[in-house]
């Protein structure tokens, strides 16, 4: 299973069976609802509603049966839905994001140096004076030499990247808010309920299907998605998100999913793309992103916890070392073994060294790397003092240390 913002093709299946009286029943049924439509129209003239005209000849003989002499007028209804008023209020928020890598003015297959290497979309969600704030994807954003902001409209403007942070896939532009009329309003995501409906709105494949808007349900809260950072086939994290039915594809990263009050109460991030799976979206929860967005936004990096370490989790230690490297109990599989300990560093004022295992932290047990991450990243801040359990050549001890400004584990 991938995880990626790809979408598998749907497959059409062919039915079985008596094709010509399917159609027939199907064509028969076409009929009996237009003209029960037809039959219930006259009544709508009382209300004010008059579908159609029948005009007389001079002597007022009523020459309804004569069809050249009926006028049909087409009738337009304004609808108005929650779910109207919803993208309505938010879709110009929505913007489109171009990923242009070329360096050269000639580019190897002769396209324009300016052509983008990779679309997704992004939500505007602030606006101060003279400048406007875009949270989208760190994945749309990646590897980007100049980034552009395409606006419902079309009007095209540049963007500066203020900061991306990998572990929770998210990014924070800048760009000039002289041409933005519309700023996305933060929901609830903690307020969610199962089966509550939900839109997604996006640009799927660019520029040609922008805006682009999906409609479904919360379909799963807080599902847990490993990820690999480095690529190196060893799960680093796992992403907490949303799942949702409402269409998520290519171009769609980066952008809203909204509740029915029209509010941003997730951030569109991947899809599960595997050919036999159909409508599992994920999207990043507002309330989880708003702290990483804020930190992008002064900082231009997510301001976390940090100890000074580098780290792999015991489980993927052959055995043999387990004992003779780390000279772990045989009952002990677990924890984090200590690769790397910074000089002046918390981890090292603490008194830790290479090679150390940590067991436990503030009391909760640590199997592995991602227990640790999500102690130190979820619930310690910056300053905070944490008592920490480790094995030094099979003894168990025991420190404690202060957590200074987070440097990337």
């Amino acid at each position: 299973m991938g995880y990626y913002d790809d979408h598998s093709p749907n497959r059409n299946r062919e039915r079985k069976g008596n094709r010509g009286g399917f159609f027939l029943a199907s064509f028969v049924g076409a009929i009996v609802g237009a003209g029960a439509v037809l039959i219930a129209i006259p009544t709508l003239s009382n209300q004010g509603v008059l579908p159609y005209k029948i005009e007389s000849d001079q002597t007022g003989t009523n020459t309804n049966t004569n069809p050249k002499n009926v006028i049909h007028k087409q009738v337009s209804y304004d609808v108005k839905t929650d779910t109207t008023n919803a993208v309505e209020k938010t879709a110009d928020a929505v913007v489109g994001i171009n990923n242009i890598q070329s360096s050269s003015f000639w580019s190897d297959n002769g396209t324009s140096p300016d052509e983008a290497a990779g679309t997704g979309s992004g939500v505007i969600y602030k606006k101060v004076g003279n400048r406007a704030f875009v949270v989208t994807n760190d994945h749309v954003v990646e590897g980007a030499k100049k980034l552009e902001v395409s606006l419902t409209d079309g009007t095209k403007i540049s963007a500066k990247l203020l900061g991306s942070d990998i572990w929770t896939d998210l990014a924070v532009l800048e760009i000039d808010a002289s041409k933005v009329k519309k700023v996305a309003e933060f929901g609830d995501s903690d307020s969610l309920k199962m089966g509550e409906p939900v839109i997604a709105i996006g640009n799927p494949l660019g520029a040609t299907f922008s805006g682009s808007v999906t409609q479904g349900i919360i379909s799963g809260l807080k599902r847990t998605i490993p990820i690999d950072i480095d690529q190196d086939g060893v799960i680093d994290w796992q992403s907490e998100v949303l799942q949702t039915d409402a269409a998520i594809n290519p171009g769609n990263s980066g952008g809203a999913l909204i509740n029915m009050a029209g509010q941003v109460i997730g951030i569109n991030s991947m899809k599960i793309a595997q050919q036999a799976v159909e409508g599992i979206g994920l999207s990043i929860p507002i309330n989880s992103a708003k702290p990483i967005i804020n930190d992008l936004e002064q900082f231009g990096s997510v301001k976390r916890p940090y100890m000074g370490v580098d780290l792999k989790s015991v489980s993927e230690i052959p055995a043999y070392y387990q004992e003779e490297a780390l000279k772990l109990p045989r009952d002990v599989n677990y924890g984090v073994a200590l690769r790397l300990v910074k000089p002046n560093s918390p981890a090292s004022q603490a008194g830790l060294k290479e090679l150390d295992v940590i067991v436990e932290m503030d009391g909760q047990k640590i199997s592995d790397v991602i227990d640790l991450r999500k102690h130190l990243y979820q619930k310690k801040k910056i300053g905070e003092h944490m008592k920490i359990k480790f094995y030094r050549d099979g003894k168990i001890k025991e420190t404690s240390l202060t957590l200074s400004v987070e440097k990337l584990q």
